[in-house]
């Protein structure tokens, strides 16, 4: 059946030629990515969790608030104040779900923010139980010489530096039961020359989740990553790519092509529920086939 084949469940064609500014915005991409709108049906996997999404506003950030909600949680989303538009899209499918949504907009690189944007959601939603670090940056390196001091930095500060102020905020106040998911990335362990500065800050991230974990596990609290290969989201057409890298995207993958948003739900609420209560440290890889 078709729809079963999961070489042919979401889009396989190529992608038509497109460019954007970071941050992308969801409404100019074509086509639309699948965030898991009409097709994800909740189980009650997470009724009375509180979780903070970091990058909530759209692409995988946005497929995993659809899918916590949906599951019973309330949700609290992180994201830059250039993306209200598609953070206030996210946050009308929490609430059609029948749970609170909370939008906290500013940038996660300054510390001040990454602690109130915690605080806000302890205060928003009575708690956190959840917190997804997702936000990242990327950018198209054309040639080693070529790398720019501004952008190595955005992507250094997003990546790294966001997710620790982020992530030692929450820490202390976690309880045991807790759960904290980073987006790593299959650059974790297959980097690309083009994206070298990427790649190093997703190498680092696991080794953060090794870390914490490590710390985290004597409290009952498990830290995991799922690492995704290429997946569909506003951060590709703004990755600076040239149409040929855009059309082909994600074709060199087993499955021959590049993942939805929708796709990655599943890993996160896995991870977010009891169901998953001897999984820490793990690397959750969702990569249409490309090993790690």
């Amino acid at each position: 059946m078709h729809d079963t084949d999961p070489r042919h469940a979401h889009t396989d064609e190529e992608f038509p030629a497109q460019q954007q500014n970071q941050p992308g915005q969801t409404d100019q991409m074509r086509p639309a990515p699948d965030h898991g709108e009409d097709t994800y049906e909740g189980h009650e996997r997470m009724v009375g969790r509180r979780a903070l999404i970091t990058g909530g506003d759209s692409g995988i950030g946005r497929a995993v608030a659809i899918a916590f909600a949906r599951e019973g949680a309330d949700v609290a989303i992180a994201h830059l104040p250039e993306e209200q538009a598609d953070a206030d899209t996210t946050l009308d499918f929490v609430r059609e779900a029948g749970r609170t949504g909370l939008s906290i907009a500013g940038d996660l690189r300054h510390e001040d923010f990454a602690t109130e944007a915690v605080q806000k959601t302890r205060d928003g939603l009575g708690g956190l139980d959840v917190l997804v670090l997702n936000a990242g940056y990327q950018h198209d390196v054309d040639g080693f010489a070529n790398l720019r001091t501004d952008q190595m930095r955005r992507v250094f500060q997003t990546n790294l530096e966001g997710l620790l102020f982020s992530a030692r905020a929450a820490f202390d106040g976690l309880e045991s039961g807790a759960s904290i998911i980073v987006t790593a990335s299959i650059q974790s362990f297959e980097p690309s020359s083009g994206l070298i500065d990427y790649a190093m800050t997703k190498a680092a991230q696991v080794a953060f989740v090794r870390a914490l974990a490590e710390e985290a596990g004597p409290r009952g609290i498990r830290v995991n990553a799922v690492a995704p290969g290429p997946i569909w989201t506003p951060l590709i057409p703004g990755t600076g790519w040239d149409d040929e890298r855009i059309r082909s995207f994600g074709s060199d993958t087993p499955l021959g092509r590049a993942g939805q948003p929708a796709e990655l739900a599943g890993a996160y609420v896995y991870l977010a529920s009891t169901e998953s209560s001897y999984t820490s440290a793990a690397i959750l890889p969702v990569t249409g086939g490309k090993p790690l």
